[in-house]
């Protein structure tokens, strides 16, 4: 009897799931494994999954021959602009959401969902022509404004579940104590709240340093983030595979380091309210 649950585990369960975990996992793999290829190894009619002679000259040619750390830093400076722009709103207007009744509250909540409906690329023209007349076309600060205009409606619905579960009668309980509403509110919800606050700033964050659209439209050579910078690698007749395989792996970097710090908070901010005691 335990053989054969053994087997139908192995068959129903591990399998299938090596199978989806491989199938993920695997063009990451491949775009490392490109990335320390050689040129002779790149560029032939032969497909080769792995390299006889790994070098890390695709990596060094990235940021020697090319303004990838620039570009880099342009895309940390967006991202954290705007996830720190974006959060410093969204908690504010999440809490005012969540704790007080005003005329229209739940017309603006439905509207922040509308928002959401709409694909991004329709603010393109009008924020085009908004940074254009008031002097921010190709600056970084021109995306930060363009980014927090979809990511703050999303982030203070997110945030707005999240404070409503937390139960009033803590901030009451800090006010008969002596404090104010706004101690109450960043000594005891804004604490409570930090699983979701992460959780949020993650999702701006990454939203930020992947976009590419608005990045492409306004930005000059100077201004480039990574997903622009990354693109020009790819010319009419030919693609620079290494250095655009280099430069793939060199951006999920941040990102993988960003989860690997925060993953506890970011679990408990997905999963906050999912479960009533």
């Amino acid at each position: 009897m335990k053989r054969t649950n053994a087997v139908n585990n192995l068959l129903l369960f591990y399998i299938p799931l090596s199978l989806l975990v491989l199938f993920a996992v695997f063009p990451y793999i491949w775009t490392f494994l490109t990335s320390i290829k050689p040129d002779t190894e790149l560029y032939t009619s032969e497909v080769k999954y792995f390299t006889q002679h790994p070098t890390f000259k695709n990596y060094m040619d990235l940021f020697q021959k090319s303004n990838f750390m620039k570009n880099m830093m342009n895309s940390f400076f967006v991202a954290m602009a705007t996830a720190v722009i974006s959060l410093f709103v969204s908690v504010l207007a999440a809490y005012a959401f969540a704790r007080f009744e005003f005329k229209g509250k739940m017309y603006f909540m439905v509207s922040f969902l509308l928002i959401n409906m709409f694909p991004a690329v329709l603010l393109l023209t009008p924020l085009f022509v908004i940074m254009r007349k008031i002097g921010l076309l190709y600056t970084p600060y021109s995306l930060v404004i363009a980014y927090s205009t979809f990511t703050i409606p999303f982030s203070v619905w997110l945030l707005t579940g999240y404070i409503r579960d937390l139960p009033v009668a803590l901030e009451e309980a800090a006010m008969v104590d002596g404090c104010n509403r706004m101690q109450a509110f960043f000594r005891i919800t804004l604490p409570l709240t930090a699983p979701g606050i992460v959780a949020t700033g993650i999702y701006i964050f990454i939203t930020a340093w992947n976009e590419f659209v608005f990045a492409l439209m306004f930005t000059n050579e100077a201004t480039r983030t990574l997903p622009v910078a990354l693109q020009t690698f790819i010319g009419q007749y030919d693609i620079q595979w290494g250095l655009l395989t280099a430069g793939g792996v060199i951006t999920t970097i941040p990102v993988v380091v960003l989860f690997m710090l925060v993953q506890k908070k970011l679990v408990e901010g997905l999963t906050a309210g999912a479960v009533k005691g």
